[in-house]
């Protein structure tokens, strides 16, 4: 199971703060799935605003965390490198429960299909198990 610390994810994907989203790499295989993972914590900038007296981290956002996680996949085949992951679309998104403060969110991607610069990925996010978000997510690498 190959692993990847924030500083390999950096290299592979050029998210920055404050929207690099995910804390570790689990396990993948370039061009087919990665597994990754994000401690969400009272101390992201988005709890400023949504929502003060009920932090609850935006479906948005976990769906952005699931993209990252798909292009780890992806942008780490070596054709890929140096390139970027642009969302392409988003079907069938399904949130199923809110995500807090203290959840570790448990992030997959599988890339289902691709024809040349174009990638469709099977993903999820769950919480102790728990689904949170389902979606099925198409990348555009340029």
């Amino acid at each position: 199971m190959p692993k990847l610390n924030i500083e390999e994810i950096k290299a592979i994907i050029p998210h920055r703060y404050p929207f690099l989203l995910i804390d570790e790499i689990q396990d993948y295989e370039a061009g087919e799935f990665a597994v990754a993972k994000k401690c969400v914590t009272i101390n992201e900038p988005f709890f400023q605003g949504h929502f003060p007296s009920y932090p609850v981290m935006p479906g948005v956002l976990i769906v952005e965390a699931l993209a990252q996680t798909g292009a780890v996949a992806l942008l780490a085949l070596p054709e890929n490198k140096g390139k970027i992951a642009l969302f392409g679309g988003i079907k069938n998104c399904k949130f199923k429960k809110q995500v807090r403060p203290g959840d570790v969110l448990e992030l997959s991607c599988r890339v289902v299909n691709r024809k040349g610069p174009v990638g469709i990925g099977e993903a999820e996010a769950k919480v102790d198990g728990k689904t949170v978000v389902k979606a099925e997510l198409t990348f555009a690498v340029q």
